[in-house]
């Protein structure tokens, strides 16, 4: 058989039409190589052979004992059955339980004198040991002693592997499953080419496979594991190395800074110097700028750190090479946020063609879906006759009947908002391919970037402006302490009697689009990401609906913030209605603005110095880190109040203590993606495809991506279209189907 076409076989021919369909509609498996490639999660240990008189609270142990005595008792009104077993080996007692239908075999297979070997968890009930529904072996009688010593051998700390399961096909039933595959792990085809695998002592692929479902011992799981990490890493820098080789083969337009131009007379009225960091990063995009080809750069930052202003001279610097910026925003308050920042930036400098122009003004236009037909009219002419040097928009950028007279960059504002037939429908739109530059908010560790964004180069900006103020953050447990939260709205009426003003966030807009939902049993729409625990205060915190918008701003208005002007926004509200907030809030006519995240990024009042979010503990730690950054952009220090109803030994509290404890994103972005799972690492809005990072951790395996990038530049320099590793080519195809090619731009 073919071996490609081995792997390739689909799982109801091997395990049956009803496992088959179990795997593939809860866990997405649906051919041998899928379930070979689906690995253990963890792998319990049969405790090692312990006597009775030593059992160790709380571990997993393998006793051989003799079965004393075995009865069932009813409980519940006889509704109920329970069997209990008591086991001596001379040293000591313990007691087996078992409940429910389960209990009539080892009732049948254990009758008093029987000896076996039994393995499980050791717990106390009644002031008794017990093992719930152990493992066991029988052993018969007294036995033949060399038997019962192999049995035990075959037994007792041996490697359980316990699988990512699901309703319907549990952990023991995958295993028996993959019993039935992995013959045919032997046909597995090996990505790594030969040099690459004998130069790091790799074992093959088809045995780390059996070492991974069944290994012998630790050793075996960390080679199996090791192997399999480096699969991944390396098949995926292979994708992002061709993507950015082929990206180099494009031309594109040099644009060059001209002295003398629209950049020159805006730096001149710049009313501070730039950072280090802003020069840098700047002289790192300027010189990618003045290549033949297409700059693919990513720019990330730590809130405030002033990425706009940086994309914003790259964007003059353009113009003044005879092209044309267009910058494309998550959403309108977004966009309309960046237009009215960036006119005020350059004043005159935005007028070109309007009485009061500067000499080398430009013209900087807004397009949003919602503008009407007159404007919209007029700002697709000034792109088309190139009237316009800088276009800020939404989506409203991407539709065919937009057109630009020579489109030279294409700045994206927050990357993960958008998928990559938007990106490419903008890029499509330049004469020849445009220079492209990235802009994100969310601080990413290296080893993710690498990972996520491995085909843009990343420059980072780490240090904040002169004169931007601490901001303290504090944790307000308001079921445990109500007069904190109390405290809370007065330190609000504190800042807003300094001149100042704040915002309250919350997770709902609790308008009857919500109330539709809830009834329809969706509940809330926040983010509920690291929660565990069994506590009766966090299920209750947890089963309440999250706090609304429009509830919170008439409760305010009615008690603590009474007689202060408290206004709404949020995102169903019409465009023109939540532009005249933004701008009323900006101008200072609200004292406190109740919203929901729509002003998560971008929106820059510098006299907002407080904020409260409410129901903190529903949000994920980098989104709060970035609400966080909306306060403290004057010379005002700013001042967050993170509001749970959590318990204080809750990883929720934790998590909140996280983000209060420091200010350093890149930090906070760690602890963040280490709690969730790697799919949500890899951008969750891939809709429902699933990750195809099975072993590797992108936060832990710093090394082996770099590592692995190192050897997938080299590989693909040598042979870009893969000629001489058909087994990679087949590999590559695996990861990038149709369905994924979203995967390697976060979504």
């Amino acid at each position: 058989m073919d071996p490609v076409s081995a792997l390739d076989e689909p799982l109801k021919k091997t395990l049956g039409p009803a496992t088959a369909k179990v795997m593939a509609e809860h866990l997405d498996l649906h051919t041998v190589g899928d379930l070979l490639h689906h690995y253990p999660r963890r792998y319990e240990e049969r405790g090692r052979l312990t006597p009775l008189s030593d059992l160790p609270l709380d571990e997993d142990v393998t006793v051989v004992a003799q079965v004393a005595d075995s009865r069932i008792h009813t409980f519940n009104q006889g509704r109920g059955q329970r069997l209990e077993i008591t086991l001596t080996d001379g040293s000591g007692r313990l007691q087996l339980v078992f409940f429910g239908r389960g209990l009539h075999k080892p009732h049948k297979e254990l009758p008093p004198g029987s000896r076996g070997m039994f393995a499980g968890k050791v717990s106390v009930f009644n002031r008794k040991l017990q093992l719930a529904h152990p493992t066991y072996v029988p052993l018969g009688g007294s036995g033949d002693a060399e038997d019962t010593e192999e049995a035990v051998d075959a037994f007792a700390g041996k490697l359980i592997p316990i699988y990512p399961a699901c309703k319907g096909m549990e952990s023991w039933k995958i295993t028996k499953a993959v019993d039935a595959v992995l013959p045919r792990a032997g046909e597995a085809v090996d990505p790594l080419p030969e040099a690459l695998r004998a130069g790091r002592g790799f074992v093959p692929l088809p045995e780390a496979l059996l070492k991974v479902h069944r290994p012998e011992s630790r050793a075996d799981i960390e080679d199996a594991r090791t192997r399999l990490k480096w699969d991944e890493a390396f098949v995926l820098q292979v994708a992002l190395a061709r993507r950015r080789f082929a990206d180099s083969q494009l031309p594109a337009v040099p644009r060059e800074p001209v002295a003398g131009g629209v950049l020159d007379a805006f730096d001149a009225r710049l009313p501070f110097t730039l950072t280090e960091g802003q020069r840098k990063v700047t002289a790192e995009i300027f010189a990618d700028l003045a290549t033949e080809h297409p700059m693919h750069r990513l720019l990330q930052g730590e809130v405030g750190s002033g990425k706009t202003l940086v994309a914003l001279r790259a964007m003059l610097a353009t113009v003044d090479a005879g092209g044309q910026a267009a910058m494309l925003a998550p959403t309108e308050v977004l966009a309309q946020q960046h237009h009215r920042s960036i006119t005020e930036m350059m004043g005159e400098l935005a007028q070109g063609g309007m009485l009061g122009g500067a000499e080398q003004a430009t013209k900087v236009v807004l397009l949003t879906g919602s503008m009407g037909a007159a404007a919209r009219r007029q700002a697709l002419l000034d792109l088309v006759t190139g009237e316009a040097g800088i276009v800020i928009g939404t989506h409203a950028l991407i539709e065919d009947k937009v057109r630009f007279h020579d489109l030279g960059l294409v700045v994206v504002d927050e990357q993960h908002r958008f998928g990559v037939e938007q990106r490419d429908a903008l890029r499509s739109k330049g004469k020849q391919p445009p220079h492209l530059l990235v802009m994100t908010a969310t601080p990413i560790p290296r080893t993710v970037a690498m990972t996520v964004f491995g085909d843009l180069e990343t420059s980072v900006l780490d240090q904040l402006p002169a004169g931007r103020s601490p901001i303290a953050s504090h944790v307000v447990p308001a079921l445990d302490k109500p007069h904190f939260l109390a405290r809370a709205w007065e330190r609000v009426r504190e800042e807003v009697g300094k001149g100042h003003q704040a915002y309250v966030v919350c997770p709902r807009i609790g308008d009857a689009e919500d109330e539709k939902a809830e009834k329809g049993g969706k509940g809330g729409t926040a983010e509920k990401a690291g929660k565990k625990g069994n506590q009766s205060a966090e299920d209750e915190a947890e089963k309440r609906p999250p706090l609304a918008v429009l509830e919170v701003a008439g409760q305010l208005r009615a008690g603590p913030l009474a007689g202060l002007a408290v206004e709404v926004l949020h995102g169903r509200m019409q465009p023109d209605d939540k532009d005249a907030v933004m701008r009323r809030f900006a101008a200072g006519e609200v004292d406190v603005l109740v919203a929901t995240t729509v002003i998560e990024v971008g929106v820059n009042v510098p006299n907002a110095t407080a904020m409260v979010i409410m129901d903190a503990d529903r949000f994920g730690v980098s989104q709060l880190h970035q609400l966080r950054g909306r306060v403290g952009r004057g010379s005002a220090p700013g001042l967050c109040l993170l509001v749970t109803d959590m318990p204080e030994a809750s990883p929720a509290r934790a998590r909140l203590g996280a983000v209060a404890a420091t200010l350093d994103g890149f930090e906070l972005s760690r602890i963040d993606l280490e709690q969730r799972r790697e799919g949500d690492v890899l951008g969750q809005a891939q809709s429902g495809v699933r990750s195809s990072l099975r072993m590797l951790a992108v936060i832990d395996d710093e090394e082996v991506i770099a590592a692995a990038r190192e050897e997938a530049v080299a590989v693909v320099a040598k042979d870009p279209d893969l000629t001489h590793s058909p087994e990679l080519r087949t590999a590559l195809d695996a990861l990038l189907d149709t369905e994924r090619e979203q995967y390697l731009d976060k979504g």
